[in-house]
């Protein structure tokens, strides 16, 4: 399946539409995007991802794209998939060849359509430890900026098909996630995340376990953890609104058999 694109609406083979070079977007990474699953010609968790969409885009001082227009575009894509990635980037729009950006400037938006990705092949789910930190700025924390470069210098740190992922920290030595996930831990009974004040994105998925961690009864907390936390969970596990909830069920030395809560909440989600 070659990706469906949509760019202001307008497929890039049409003759009056093409990513312009000065689009900041690919100069200066100014811009967010979202990440969803489509099953069915429908986006899971549409509205919380466009909610996000709108946040970053507040964020920067970016002005959002139409709501109508996006949605429009959104559906043009998906009406007749039955599985596949949704993507949507909005960037600052074309501008001058400076940091500064114009105020005049007008929004670039991105609609795109891939192929989903296949089962995992076994259930092993092996982890390492990233040596690329992420830095702290709370300006950006939570949104999911087009400043990507710490995630792929991390997951350059590895060729290796038996590690699925890694896990990184922040420049001080606390956890924030995945290299592209959120990550939780069950602790004494109680499922803990990264509170992420400081950098990391606040993922759809990660929002929708606490959500029915809560509504199942199950004690949540949003709080600094640290590598020895990890170290002394009974359970570890990924979320991403593309993949789902994934156990772990190795990290170096450590190792995981059964996971009980993610069961749970992977039942309740219906994932």
């Amino acid at each position: 399946m070659t990706a469906a694109v949509l760019i202001n609406g307008i497929s890039p083979g049409d003759p009056l539409q093409a990513l312009a070079v000065e689009d900041r977007g690919f100069h200066y990474g100014d811009g967010v995007f979202e990440t969803a699953l489509l099953t069915h010609g429908r986006v899971r968790w549409l509205e919380q991802h466009l909610r996000r969409l709108a946040l970053g885009c507040e964020r920067l001082g970016i002005v959002a794209p139409d709501a109508a227009a996006l949605r429009s575009d959104v559906q043009r894509l998906s009406g007749s998939a039955e599985r596949a990635v949704l993507k949507i980037i909005v960037s600052r729009g074309i501008g001058p060849r400076s940091y500064r950006p114009s105020a005049r400037a007008k929004t670039t938006r991105v609609v795109a359509l891939y192929p989903a990705p296949l089962p995992p092949p076994t259930t092993r789910l092996a982890l390492r430890w990233c040596e690329t930190r992420l830095g702290r700025n709370a300006r950006l924390a939570g949104i999911k900026h087009l400043n990507r470069l710490e995630q792929v210098l991390a997951q350059a740190e590895w060729y290796d098909d038996a590690i699925v992922d890694g896990l990184m920290l922040d420049t001080e030595g606390e956890l924030v996630g995945g290299t592209a996930n959120n990550v939780f831990l069950v602790r004494e009974g109680v499922l803990v995340t990264p509170d992420l004040r400081f950098c990391g994105v606040l993922g759809i998925m990660r929002a929708e376990v606490l959500r029915t961690a809560k509504e199942l009864g199950i004690p949540v907390s949003e709080e600094p953890l640290w590598p020895r936390d990890v170290e002394a969970a009974s359970e570890v596990f990924l979320t991403n609104a593309v993949r789902g909830i994934r156990s772990v069920t190795e990290l170096g030395s450590l190792h995981w058999n059964g996971a009980p809560v993610a069961d749970r909440l992977r039942k309740a989600l219906d994932l």
